[in-house]
């Protein structure tokens, strides 16, 4: 029953990532695109943590943890980008 419900929830991560990824191509404005960007590092977090649910490994946990560290910093030194033109100060 577990595996049905992993495979399932694998659908609809993969079926929001096809729709994030169409919000990074199409969107209006350059804050929309960073958004799906970020929306997109959750969304294979949660990939990642499902697929180590299923194969029962520890070893893609730590790997959505360090997916999450880099996803964090890329989004708040975009996000600086965005609104002051440079990174480093």
């Amino acid at each position: 029953m577990l595996s049905l419900t992993v495979i399932l929830v694998s659908i609809m991560v993969v079926i929001a990532l096809i729709l994030n990824l169409w919000r990074l191509f199409a969107g209006p404005d350059l804050a929309d695109r960073l958004l799906a960007l970020d929306t997109m590092y959750i969304n294979s977090i949660a990939l990642i943590i499902l697929l180590g649910i299923w194969l029962g490994s520890t070893l893609y946990f730590e790997a959505a943890l360090l997916i999450a560290m880099l996803g964090f910093v890329s989004t708040a030194a975009l996000c600086k980008y965005l609104l002051r033109g440079d990174i480093i100060e």
